[in-house]
């Protein structure tokens, strides 16, 4: 049986695959309580265990945040799978006209482990006035000099990410950056619901205070915002969408890539150390974060305290999180128009994820 016909069970009806009714229940009661449009989607070793929407119907996709960037960091790990581009190469040598301003060592893999010295252009808010304009962005960051020595320190790219990564997809395969997630990931895993601007349906962001997050919902919620290719931010996607990809990828499915290229992308990049832009000790890798908690049992972590080591995924604006579990064969993702400050929101996806993992058999 596929996952979308499983799907369409309620989740009393699922069979429990190892994890607690009870935990199940909590987390159920926990979304329902926030009040907020959300869909949650839980699977254990490929059956859907847990699948709730709350407020829009199932197949209504919400923005992702930066909850999309490993999307397109798998276009990138793909291309260097099949030979396309070295991941130790210079992004100068697939870009030329990056090469300025003491920019040409920096490596592909340097900019998927948020180490390229280029976290913004000037400032995170004139980045975010670009972003909507994918030409005028991407010649800003040619233009643009490290602001600190690549390699030497995670510092998170909070739209630059997208950026980089999305052009060096299109100047090497000389297609759309869309298309080519369509063609590579979107298609071969059934995606209908999954959309990198210009979704047919929109779940407008609600509640964030004031304050930084504030700005965010306003200019998130603009149609000059939503409709524009952001890689890094405006992707879009069904809760059950996310999950099969996650999926995929604990399947090591060749087509979308193989289980040594998922070992690679998932490899380590910064253990405990502080990131110069979050403020937060952060376990990186090629595209993901990853689980567990560096000595420190009390942070709130997105993907809970007690995540496993080997657990990987992204959280977004403290508001949507996607996540695979290799140890335990879980996949978790929950998504909502609910945004809030980091103080809220991070702590909040933390128990949910504890929620689970606590269940767990």
């Amino acid at each position: 049986m596929t996952i979308e016909r499983r799907a369409q069970r309620t989740w009393e009806e699922m069979p429990s695959a190892g994890i607690a009714p009870a935990a199940l229940r909590t987390m159920i009661r926990m979304v329902t309580a926030r009040g907020a449009a959300a869909q949650l989607v839980v699977l254990r070793h490929g059956e859907v265990v847990l699948d709730r929407s709350f407020g829009v119907p199932r197949d209504t996709p919400f923005l992702l945040f930066s909850a999309g960037k490993p999307l397109v960091a798998l276009l990138v790990h793909q291309l260097a799978e099949r030979g396309a581009l070295s991941l130790d190469a210079p992004l100068a040598r697939y870009w030329p006209a990056f090469a300025t301003n003491n920019k040409q060592d920096i490596t592909v893999r340097q900019v998927l482990q948020h180490r390229s010295g280029l976290p913004y252009v000037k400032s995170l808010y004139r980045d975010a006035l670009l972003a909507p304009d994918w030409q005028r962005s991407v010649r800003a960051l040619a233009a643009a000099g490290p602001h600190h020595a690549p390699g030497a320190a995670a510092a998170y790219h909070t739209l630059s990410y997208g950026f980089l990564l999305g052009e060096l997809v299109q100047r090497v395969t000389g297609r759309p950056l869309r298309e080519v997630l369509h063609r590579q990931v979107l298609q071969p895993l059934g995606l209908r619901d999954t959309h990198l601007n210009a979704a047919p349906r929109r779940v407008p962001l609600r509640g964030a205070p004031s304050g930084p997050a504030r700005m965010l919902q306003w200019a998130a919620n603009r149609r000059v915002t939503r409709d524009a290719v952001i890689p890094a931010a405006t992707l879009s996607a069904t809760a059950r969408d996310l999950a099969v990809v996650y999926q995929a990828l604990l399947d090591g499915r060749a087509e979308i890539l193989s289980a040594g290229g998922v070992a690679a992308a998932c490899n380590p990049s910064a253990n405990g150390e502080v990131d110069r832009i979050l403020g937060n000790r952060i376990r990186w890798s090629e595209g993901f974060q990853l689980g567990g908690n560096e000595g420190d049992p009390l942070r709130a972590r997105p993907m809970g305290r007690l995540s496993s080591r080997r657990a990987f995924g992204h959280n977004g604006s403290n508001a949507c999180l996607g996540w695979a579990d290799p140890d335990r064969g879980l996949v978790m993702v929950y998504l909502t128009n609910r945004l809030e400050g980091s103080p809220e929101g991070s702590p909040y996806q933390c128990e949910l994820s504890d929620a689970l993992l606590a269940g767990c058999r």
